[in-house]
């Protein structure tokens, strides 16, 4: 049996994407099983990997691991990635639950309806630019050092980087008012496997497009 963490999820980012970057930031190759039915789904229900009956699950170390942030809290501690203590931990955990606040918000555009979008469109830009970013922007000049936490790389510089990213997508210019979160992007894209990660053909995964919409909701519901 193989060695490498096998994903279970659809051929898209959602609540997965945030696991792969973190794997890929750690220089850890992984398998993926993607479901393209319902009855994939089914199946994994009924032959009990499945804790909470959801995914994503994530084979690792002889678990099925469900629920994206314990998956991502073990991920983050067993490839040294959460901290040198535990008020760096704390640290960690406070960034990342935050960012995770607003990629629930980027993830979510794709799927309002068209009389609901350009008013989602203008609450994400708003809690992005106005509540999020000056925060992590202000972390970086008091903290000056190149990362988030203490002085190594983490799980909340990965995480921030993606939701970065995702941001872009959605308004390529919502970082112009934030310098610092701007060379924070170039330095950690430039980290050895983060650039192998944001290279053509690697598993990160594309935008959600309107058109995959009916094939997800066929799946899930």
């Amino acid at each position: 049996m193989s060695g490498k963490p096998k994903l279970h999820y659809i051929n898209g980012r959602g609540r997965m994407e945030s696991i792969r970057w973190l794997l890929a930031a750690a220089g850890v190759e992984f398998e993926e099983c993607f479901l393209e039915t319902k009855d994939d789904l089914t199946k994994l229900q009924k032959d009990g990997s499945l804790l909470f009956q959801q995914v994503p699950m994530v084979e690792i170390d002889g678990m099925k691991m469900v629920q994206s942030r314990a998956i991502g809290n073990y991920i983050a501690a067993k490839y040294n990635l959460y901290g040198k203590d535990l008020k760096e931990r704390a640290l960690i955990d406070m960034y990342v639950e935050a960012i995770i606040d607003l990629n629930e918000l980027l993830m979510m555009y794709t799927f309002q309806p068209a009389d609901k979008k350009q008013q989602h469109f203008a609450n994400l830009v708003d809690k992005a630019t106005n509540r999020y970013f000056p925060v992590f922007e202000k972390v970086l000049k008091d903290h000056e050092q190149d990362f988030l936490v203490g002085n190594q790389f983490s799980r909340a510089d990965v995480q921030l980087l993606e939701s970065l990213l995702m941001a872009e997508e959605c308004k390529p210019d919502i970082l112009a008012k934030f310098p610092l979160l701007q060379s924070f992007k170039a330095r950690i894209s430039n980290i050895p496997t983060i650039k192998k990660f944001l290279q053509p053909g690697s598993q990160r995964k594309p935008p959600l497009q309107e058109k995959d919409l009916p094939k997800i909701m066929k799946i899930f519901h």
